[in-house]
């Protein structure tokens, strides 16, 4: 891998990071006070999973958007293709915003549920530019699913 390239998948998994330390200011406050006292399904995972599956899944996202800004594809398209992942990055942050800081579990499960299909039109393009790139979107894909049911059921016992 050439200097170009290592910067690049490094600014490609630190844009991915940077969603989930955004995210993290309104998620970290409210673990401990008001998430804390939700009812909850008895499928909910303790908190300290969310850490390292969210670094995880982050690390995953960035190396799929590597793969597809340096793919070889026309610049036009790709373009697209990256603007759309971003978007959805951005969704991803709402997601958070609303959930853990505006305490809105309604309005977050119709969020989730744009991300959701955000996800799977992500995977759907990427595989059109980079099979392998589409391929590392399934996990965030499972564990958005996950998230999905667990906020459908925090909105429905709260």
């Amino acid at each position: 891998m050439n200097k170009a390239n290592l910067w690049k998948l490094i600014a490609s998994i630190a844009l991915c990071q940077s969603a989930g330390i955004v995210g993290s200011f309104f998620t970290v406050p409210a673990i401990g006070s008001w998430y804390m006292f939700l009812n909850k399904p008895p499928f909910s995972p303790p908190n300290w999973v969310f850490s390292p599956a969210w670094l995880t899944l982050y690390t995953l996202m960035g190396i799929a958007l590597y793969l597809v800004w340096t793919s070889y594809v026309p610049s036009s398209w790709k373009r697209k293709v990256v603007a759309f992942f971003i978007a959805h990055l951005a969704v991803n942050v709402g997601w958070s915003i609303v959930f853990f800081g505006l305490h809105n579990i309604a309005l977050a499960f119709v969020v989730i549920i744009v991300l959701f299909v955000m996800i799977i039109f992500s995977i759907r393009i990427f595989y059109s530019v980079n099979r392998l790139a589409a391929h590392l979107l399934w996990p965030y894909l499972a564990w958005v699913s996950f998230a999905t049911v667990l906020n459908y059921y925090l909105m429905v016992l709260n």
